[in-house]
Formats: C-alpha cells, sequence, structure tokens
C-alpha cells in the first residue's frame, strides 16, 4: 500500500509543539495543584517559549476543557 503523502510544511493551528505544550501546562497543574496564570508560565518555563506559545497553549486546554479557570482566577487541571 502506498504511503501517504506529506503533510503541508504547516501543520495547521494545532501542530505538535503545541500538543506538547499543552501536556506540560496540565502536568504542572497536576503536579503542582491550581496557579495563577504568572506561576504556572514560570513552573513550565514559558519566558524561553516563542512568543506567545505560551497564551495560545493555555487557550487551547481551556478549550478543550483540560484546565479551568476559578472565580478567584487560578487554574485548575479538570
Amino acid at each position: 500500500m502506498p504511503m501517504p503523502p506529506p503533510k503541508a510544511s504547516t501543520e495547521g493551528p494545532r501542530d505538535r509543539q503545541v500538543f506538547h505544550e499543552m501536556g506540560q501546562i496540565v502536568r504542572a497543574l497536576e503536579a503542582n495543584g491550581p496557579q495563577d496564570q504568572e506561576a504556572l508560565a514560570r513552573l513550565v518555563g514559558a519566558p524561553y517559549w516563542e512568543s506567545a506559545r505560551f497564551d495560545r497553549a493555555l487557550a487551547l486546554v481551556v478549550a478543550d476543557g483540560l484546565v479551568t479557570h476559578s472565580p478567584n482566577g487560578l487554574l485548575h487541571p479538570v
């Protein structure tokens, strides 16, 4: 059976790296408990990520229902 054609040079809005980043966010919250956004960014090393990658990954984990915001502004794993 022939191999499928290669993917386009961009993999779309959810590239492989963002899945990795999303996993880092969820694991950090599971391991360290609820965090505010700044503390979470430090836990996952977001200051060393490319510009806006943390915000994008965080938005995706919230949109996917993997993380929720509490009324006091903390992020919680689901």
